[in-house]
Order: structure tokens, then sequence, then C-alpha cells
């Protein structure tokens, strides 16, 4: 069985929270300006899809540029491209599902040779000094996330791969519980071990690409080339094949 790899991205792909570092650089007050704010996350009295919402009625910038120009400073882990190009060659999936906004999800994804990697995020738009945030993944049927993670587990599941979540944080539970795996590090491991959710620990993607070959050393067929450029196919019908999720953010 192919495996499939949902990996949130600030906090997890990327180090340090770009998002979080973004807000707080362009509201007027810093860090002060959205604590109380995102106490109210942190304590459960408002969903993610709220906290992004109003964290982004916050910020004033000049518009797309400006706010580029600030989290390209900002790195991914490096052990994250080779993960992501070992797993592809070996018939895994790999896709990013994040909380944050979809500009720096896209373009650090596109600057690292990812461009054409599933991915869905939080879209920010730009206007009037400002963002609005919008939530192309959101679930209707539920109120609390911006972006469904829950949802591009299930998605994959149905499509016959094994899938794990790969997270750091709050925002990642409920993809976590949706999860057959978990790969977990900061508060969504101590959340796991709270709730006695099983779970493996991690704290860089080189340890991510570790258990994936413990994984395909454990069911090694049916599997595509190891060959990383030819990409090609052992003898398996073409229709059996999981198909993935379109790249770009866009869920067609």
């Amino acid at each position: 069985m192919p495996f499939a790899y949902l990996c949130d991205f600030d906090g997890t792909i990327s180090p340090q929270d770009i998002g979080a570092a973004f807000v707080e650089r362009f509201s007027p007050d810093g860090a002060a300006t959205g604590r109380d704010v995102l106490a109210d996350w942190l304590a459960g009295r408002m969903g993610h899809r709220e906290l992004s919402s109003r964290q982004a009625a916050l910020v004033r910038i000049s518009g797309e540029e400006e706010a580029l120009a600030f989290t390209r400073a900002f790195k991914l882990d490096p052990h994250f491209a080779p993960f992501v190009r070992e797993a592809l060659g070996r018939g895994d999936a790999v896709m990013v599902v994040s909380e944050g906004f979809d500009f720096y999800v896209r373009d650090h994804l596109a600057r690292a040779g990812f461009a054409d990697l599933p991915w869905a995020a939080n879209r920010a738009r730009f206007e009037s000094g400002s963002i609005v945030a919008e939530f192309p993944f959101a679930d209707p049927a539920c109120a609390h996330c911006g972006n469904c993670k829950a949802q591009h587990v299930r998605r994959y599941r149905g499509r016959g791969f094994h899938t794990v979540l790969v997270g750091d944080g709050v925002s990642d539970r409920h993809g976590a519980q949706a999860a057959d795996s978990v790969i977990a590090r900061g508060s969504l491991r101590t959340w796991c071990a709270e709730q006695g959710m099983a779970h493996t620990s991690f704290e860089s993607f080189a340890d991510v690409a570790e258990f994936a070959r413990r994984q395909d050393l454990a069911a090694p067929l049916p599997r595509p080339s190891r060959d990383l450029g030819a990409r090609r196919a052992v003898a398996r019908p073409a229709a059996a094949r999981p198909k993935p999720p379109a790249a770009g953010g866009r869920d067609r």
C-alpha cells in the first residue's frame, strides 16, 4: 500500500511559524496587538478560522510584494526536499496542509523546486493596505478549522493510501485524529501523549524520511521504480494506482 504524507507547514516544514511572524511584523503594535486574540484561541474560545480572520484584520501592508520580501527571509527544514524526492520516487504521495496563508506557502514551495507539489492553505486577499482571510478548504460542517486537514486525510485514504499526518501544533489535531499514523513534535506530540494516541516523534524531516524507509522495508510492494529520475511504475494496472489531488492549492 502506498503512503501519503500530509505535512503541516508553519513549525513543521518551516521550523519557524512564518504566519505568526508575518502578522506580528505588519500589525501596528507588533505581538501585543494580537495577544488577546491568540490567548482566546489557545484557550479554545475560538477556532482557527476566526483566529486567522481576526489576525488578518490587524495587518497593515502595501501588498503581496512587501509581504513576500519579509516571508522569503525564512528557511525550510533542509531535510524536507530530500524527503519529498525520496518519497515521490518510492511511489508515495506528499501534500502540504497549512493553516497559514497561501502566498508564502506557494512561494516557498516553488522556490524549493516543488511548484507542482499538492498543497492547501488559507487564502490572503491583499486589498486596501491590508489582507482579508478566505477559507477555500473549510469544512462547512465544522466551525473550527480554516483549512480542514481531516478532509485531506480522508480523501487520500479513500484513494487507497495509508495516511500519515506530520505536524507540530494545535491546528494538526483534527488531521491527526483522522490519519492512520501520526508523526509529531512540539505541542502536538504532548497532546498525542495526553490522549493516549499512538504517534512517532520527530525533530526534523530526516526523522520523517527514516520513518518512511522503515515502512517501505516492511511492505515494499507494490512500488514504482526506485530510480528517482525515471519514475517508471512497476507492473500494476493504472486504474488501481490512487490519483493524488492537483497541485497549487486547488482541490480539482
